[in-house]
């Protein structure tokens, strides 16, 4: 199974840039979004109804911010909204499309902000998380959670670490909160395949314009529970996918 997990940075705005015609193309099994801004109800239909797909969106509380969607071939045996905790549920952050034993979802981890304003609220956010899944892998299931986690984890996942030790996404807290998850039982899928590239990243900002000089972050990721690692056949960074400031990234599980 093909899954794509892109931050569209607004979902009818990367429609406006061919996000229906790049899916209808590009055919993945699952394509899950992050940071959508919508509502079902507000979107045309021609995107909530794309051919071949049926579609669910998890949208925030407050109108325009944050919100995740999952767009699949097959619908699933089961949906799942959020993680269980109404204080991050309510920010449309995580959905989730369950086939058999595997689990996979959306998740739009927390920005911890400017002087890492909100880096309570970002790790709290993390913790439940990690509960929702350690009740999911006792109940026998598999997890692929991919999303933008709004962390580089280590200095190989960022164009200029050194400049940005104190800034939101590469804070000491937020990339020890990574380690531990993978300590948890958890692999970061391309990673894993690549240990020593360089110079691969799936967000740019849009100043400067450091996309063009491949200023950027790894921001995005897809990661699977240890003993679901065998069956990943695949994991890329599409970083020639534009219309956003975050590129799409896939993993394939047999």
């Amino acid at each position: 199974m093909l899954s794509i997990s892109w931050n569209v940075n607004g979902l009818r705005a990367v429609a406006r840039k061919g996000f229906v015609e790049w899916l209808s193309a590009t055919g993945p099994d699952l394509c899950l979004l992050q940071e959508t801004k919508a509502r079902a109800d507000d979107l045309p239909k021609k995107i909530r109804e794309v051919p071949g797909y049926v579609s669910r969106f998890h949208h925030a509380e407050k109108k325009g911010y944050s919100g995740v969607a999952i767009y699949a071939r097959k619908e699933p045996d089961e949906w799942i909204e959020g993680i269980g905790d109404p204080e991050y549920d309510s920010e449309g952050r995580v959905l989730w499309a369950r086939y058999g034993d595997v689990l996979y979802g959306s998740a739009y981890f927390p920005n911890s902000q400017e002087a890492g304003k909100r880096i309570d609220y970002r790790l709290g956010f993390g913790k439940r998380l990690l509960g929702f899944l350690a009740k999911q892998r006792k109940a026998g299931r598999h997890v692929v959670l991919g999303g933008d986690y709004n962390v580089s984890h280590q200095e190989i996942d960022l164009a200029r670490p050194k400049q940005n030790t104190g800034n939101p996404g590469f804070l000491p807290a937020e990339r020890e909160w990574f380690g531990e998850f993978l300590k948890a039982g958890y692999v970061d899928t391309w990673r894993q395949r690549n240990p020593d590239v360089t110079d691969v990243y799936s967000w740019w900002s849009y100043r400067h314009n450091a996309r063009e000089k491949n200023i950027g972050w790894r921001l995005d990721y897809f990661c699977v529970n240890e003993e679901l690692l065998p069956r990943v056949k695949d994991a890329r960074i599409l970083c020639d996918v534009e219309g956003s400031d975050h590129c799409p990234v896939t993993v394939e599980v047999e």
